[in-house]
């Protein structure tokens, strides 16, 4: 970001630039010399700001679905949205999170290794405390889980994160699988501690208690899915080429569909009264003389102009011509 002058300092460099004791060539110098940017090789940038966006879109539709999971599974108000997605090492991850939390580890067959669910201790008792049927207060105390409170815990992230298979669908099918429950992330390393990750913090509010849930997806996951990130591949138009036989077999469908075809000799308009008192062998008079070619419909759009005649010993019509366009009204 461009650095911003006080009007003190600009006055001051006005001055300096009129009295000579400033040279504006220097300082244009100075800028051009300012351009080279420092780049830190533990701090790899793996991921274009357009991928990072397309995996925001991604889990901003998991957060709604995760809200419609939780809601429906704590019966209390639950809000969750994407706060931020970032690149960063792993190890910085890491030191960033609490030292005791409640760490989900997933694989994703079929891409490799594993994505990791950091859940906020203070969520993670609020969400077991509603489950138990208390008033989702939280208590932080995940050093001391007993293996109760981690199968309620494990088994209820297990299933919320089902939701990304649906999330993902649009870039990779994939089955999530929950295969390490944590409390202590010094003991978890998924990646070396330069790998860069990618982490999706989602701010959580359940009931009256707030925090954060981080998703830790490492560059060797999303490698293969990478091309997908671009907005090239969300926005072209992907046409699947119909195979011979499949065009063949369409045709011959389409072949035996069946058709209604009408052909109107004429109208009239004839009272209620009149309509009520039809009997067999009555005679209606149509208002269309019979040198008049008749309209044929296919089904509800008037298709072709006909004469009627006779083929053999039933009654037909032979087309004259085809009306262009067939959205006449027949009127």
């Amino acid at each position: 970001m461009a650095e911003v002058l006080s009007q003190n300092e600009i006055d001051a460099l006005l001055s300096a630039l009129s009295t000579g004791e400033a040279d504006a060539d220097e300082l244009k110098k100075e800028e051009s010399e300012k351009k080279v940017k420092v780049y830190d090789f533990k701090r790899a940038l793996r991921f274009s700001k357009d991928q990072i966006r397309s995996l925001t879109r991604i889990h901003e539709n998991f957060a709604r679905l995760l809200t419609t999971y939780f809601s429906a599974q704590l019966r209390t108000y639950v809000q969750i949205t994407v706060a931020s997605a970032d690149q960063i090492p792993y190890e910085e991850f890491i030191r960033s999170i609490p030292k005791m939390t409640v760490l989900n580890v997933f694989e994703v067959p079929p891409l490799d290794g594993r994505i990791l669910m950091e859940v906020n201790p203070n969520i993670a008792y609020a969400m077991m405390d509603r489950v138990l049927g208390g008033r989702g207060v939280s208590e932080n105390k995940v050093e001391n889980l007993t293996e109760i409170e981690t199968k309620i815990m494990s088994n209820l992230f297990e299933k919320g994160i089902e939701n990304l298979q649906e999330a993902w669908a649009t870039v990779a099918e994939i089955d999530p699988i929950l295969t390490d429950f944590e409390v202590n992330p010094q003991f978890l390393q998924m990646v070396s501690p330069n790998e860069t990750v990618v982490v999706i913090s989602l701010n959580t509010v359940i009931g009256e208690t707030s925090g954060m849930i981080n998703i830790c997806i490492p560059h060797v996951v999303l490698e293969p899915i990478i091309p997908k990130l671009s907005v090239r591949y969300w926005m072209q138009a992907s046409k699947k080429e119909r195979s011979h036989e499949e065009i063949e077999s369409l045709e011959k469908r389409v072949k035996k569909a069946y058709l209604p075809i009408i052909t109107e000799l004429g109208t009239t308009d004839i009272s209620i009264h009149d309509f009520l008192q039809l009997d067999f062998g009555d005679v209606i008079e149509l208002n269309q003389g019979i040198d008049v070619p008749l309209k044929v419909r296919v089904g509800d759009v008037p298709k072709y102009i006909a004469q009627p005649g006779q083929a053999g010993k039933k009654i037909a019509v032979q087309i004259l011509e085809t009306l262009k366009g067939g959205d006449e009204d027949g009127k």
